[in-house]
């Protein structure tokens, strides 16, 4: 069954569908957005290599013209470099305004092709069709596109809605233990940031989620993409309920900037570590009861995810540097910290002008120099 979520943003407003067997079907869910049939995809190597051949097939069982842009799998492929290759290659397919780029990947595919998208010839359209668990339920909804620099992640981009997503569930099956359970990890922050029922759910159901059982997959994925999609509809450029989507991302994007945006430490693991550390914090602060706070890292380490500063590469990281990459995150503002911090499991809040030296002091407690 094809589950369809709308996000509802006016004359720009597009569909999530959500199923198996959606690659199959890419072709005709995408020739009505087509002024000419012609699309450049925008994949990296493993993925084209595993799932390209469906797709183009597809595509051209639709009649549409198909032209591969391949590149490195990993996050050090979102960078300058990275956009300025790709863009080039873009431009060199001579294609315009009316032609639609479709970005096939996880998360760094997705921003980078959809971030090319908002800058080829002042904007151009995009098809979203992840193929991770982390991707499907979080990047590819909502249109934040970004590249990664030295001072921090997601740094540099801008905000460019997709015109369809198309989360095939099928795809999930050739992704490693680790990556599900890296995207497991933005699943449970659903729950955690504003749906206790669906937290409950996810504490019984978790593993049939890891483990691919179809109904539970397709819910936890369609659910996921509903919350999403309600609050991108209420707040597009993350001016407000928005933000609460970044639960735990101070912390993570601050632990990535430390391990280099390699697989180290995957961005799902840096994002169920931050999740744990901003329940304890909550928790140090006396806003969060501590056995909720118990509760919520426990339902994130039953997935395998780390929730203790110890468990990462990179340990001991040392506290000021930690600090300095939070000062930068994009949250922050006039040099304040902010974070999402939580009353208790389901009940998250902006907590803004957040004391540095409280942080420093809780990093220390927790392990770090």
């Amino acid at each position: 069954m094809i589950r369809t979520i709308p996000v509802g943003l006016g004359d720009r407003a597009y569909e999530v569908l959500v199923g198996p067997g959606l690659l199959g079907e890419a072709g005709l869910r995408i020739a009505p957005f087509l002024k000419r049939k012609r699309v450049a995809i925008v994949s990296d190597t493993t993925v084209f290599a595993l799932h390209g051949p469906r797709l183009v097939a597809s595509l051209a069982g639709a009649g549409i013209e198909t032209h591969p842009v391949l590149v490195a799998p990993g996050e050090q492929t979102k960078s300058f470099e990275g956009l300025a290759d790709v863009t080039d290659r873009l431009l060199a397919l001579n294609l315009d305004r009316g032609d639609l780029i479709v970005a096939f990947g996880g998360g760094v595919v997705g921003d980078l092709a959809g971030f090319a998208a908002s800058i080829f010839k002042r904007g151009i359209g995009f098809v979203q069709i992840p193929t991770t668990l982390l991707a499907q339920v979080d990047s590819s909804v909502g249109g934040k596109t970004a590249i990664d620099t030295p001072r921090g992640k997601n740094l540099v981009g801008a905000f460019h809605q997709p015109r369809l997503v198309l989360a095939d569930l099928d795809v999930l099956g050739t992704l490693p233990a680790r990556e599900m359970r890296a995207g497991y990890a933005e699943v449970i922050k659903y729950g955690l940031l504003g749906d206790f029922a669906f937290f409950e759910w996810l504490e019984a159901h978790g593993r049939e989620v890891l483990a691919l059982e179809p109904n539970a997959l397709a819910h936890a994925v369609a659910r996921s993409v509903a919350m999403k999609a309600e609050i991108v509809a209420e707040d597009e450029t993350e001016q407000g309920r928005r933000a609460l989507l970044n639960l735990g991302h101070t912390f993570a994007h601050a632990l990535e900037s430390e391990t280099g945006f390699g697989d180290a430490l995957l961005h799902g693991e840096a994002v169920g570590a931050g999740m744990a550390l901003a329940f304890r914090f909550s928790a140090a602060q006396g806003l969060c009861p501590t056995q909720d706070a118990a509760r919520a890292v426990a339902g994130i380490a039953a997935a395998g995810l780390p929730t203790q500063l110890d468990a990462l590469v990179g340990h001991p990281f040392k506290t000021d540097e930690l600090i300095s990459h939070m000062a930068q995150d994009k949250k922050a503002e006039d040099g304040r910290l902010t974070f999402i911090l939580a009353r208790n499991i389901g009940d998250a809040y902006v907590a803004r002008n957040v004391p540095a030296a409280e942080v420093r002091e809780f990093l220390a407690a927790e392990g770090a120099q």
